[in-house]
């Protein structure tokens, strides 16, 4: 019977250590790395034909069930989303200055501060913008200098790029109502008061500013609200600060160069003049008495600073009436004449 012969060309019954060991000849390893090389090439090559057959397909379906979804084939869809959006944040109303660390933020006319939804193509009139559900608002804290050149539009990245956040260890650099809810286009802001002056930044001025918070609107872009740039005040100084115009019921310190526990006011305390009326009334029935007390500390050229902005105080509509014989005197509350009625003939005084 004839020996069987194997593949290997080894016989079985061989000992071990008599076997040849089978070397892979050179052409049979180039011709592998030939075959490997092809199959990864021809990989290469099938990968482009299959994303674009699968990026065809996936369009095909999206159009077949909706086909305003397919936007690499509707020019008109790509341009109206490059247009901006007319949708914007307002502030209502300018603040009011100055403002100081620690206080209350209101408007001009003192009022809470309050942001509006408008829509830029409404010819000017500033109307609230119809939105179909409430948006939450948040109020940030802007550098003073944005934006350069006083810009009236900005990108959302230049925006969020330049709030200003607290300086290490303090606390939050704006606090109170400062995430709000603007419901029928309106969003009123409860109390919101600074914890830090604006003398560390480069501009010296802060801005505030309010934006949609991420997440609460999925609708077209809405332009962030910024207010005039305006320097924050520690609030130690509004503790000294003058009044202008001054009121009748201010302590007379609040008059200009009259500083609060100077010399000047120890010695007007002293002669019983507490109050800005107080001293308006001896500055009409004695002047010469009320220079006299002020002493020659006070030069003419401070006198004279001091008087105009004391003339500048708010009356009222307050008179007195003085009743004599054959005549009646009407006062203001500083003691002048406004008007004296004498044996049925009436004097009407001009006061500056």
């Amino acid at each position: 019977m004839a020996a069987k012969r194997f593949l290997n060309g080894s016989d079985p019954e061989e000992p071990p250590e008599k076997r040849t060991r089978t070397r892979p000849s050179f052409a049979s390893v180039i011709g592998e790395a030939v075959m490997v090389n092809s199959f990864q090439n021809f990989f290469s090559a099938l990968e482009p034909l299959l994303r674009r057959v699968v990026n065809e397909e996936v369009q095909r379906g999206v159009s077949k069930y909706n086909p305003c979804r397919s936007l690499t084939r509707s020019s008109s869809l790509r341009i109206q989303a490059l247009e901006p959006s007319s949708l914007k944040l307002i502030f209502s109303q300018k603040l009011s200055l100055p403002i100081f660390t620690g206080s209350k933020i209101t408007d001009v006319e003192n009022n809470p501060l309050q942001i509006v939804v408008v829509d830029t193509r409404s010819n000017g009139l500033i109307a609230p913008a119809s939105l179909p559900q409430p948006i939450k608002i948040e109020l940030v804290v802007l550098d003073g200098d944005f934006p350069p050149g006083d810009r009236d539009h900005w990108t959302p990245e230049e925006f969020e790029s330049n709030i200003v956040k607290e300086r290490t260890g303090k606390r939050p650099l704006l606090t109170g109502d400062v995430n709000v809810t603007a419901r029928d286009g309106v969003a009123p802001i409860g109390d919101i008061e600074f914890t830090d002056n604006s003398s560390w930044i480069r501009s010296r001025k802060f801005r505030i500013g309010a934006k949609v918070a991420r997440g609460s609107y999925q609708g077209v872009r809405i332009c962030e609200a910024i207010t005039d740039a305006f320097v924050v005040k520690d609030h130690r100084g509004e503790l000294y600060k003058k009044h202008h115009p001054p009121m009748l019921e201010d302590e007379v310190w609040r008059l200009e160069k009259i500083g609060k526990d100077g010399a000047f006011h120890k010695k007007l305390s002293a002669a019983g003049i507490k109050t800005v009326q107080d001293f308006l009334k001896l500055s009409i029935v004695e002047p010469q008495r009320l220079r006299k007390i002020l002493g020659p500390g006070m030069s003419e050229k401070m006198w004279e600073v001091t008087m105009q902005h004391a003339r500048k105080c708010v009356m009222g509509n307050k008179l007195y009436i003085f009743r004599g014989h054959n005549c009646i005197i009407l006062l203001n509350p500083i003691c002048q004449v406004v008007r004296a009625v004498i044996n049925n003939q009436t004097l009407i005084s001009r006061i500056r």
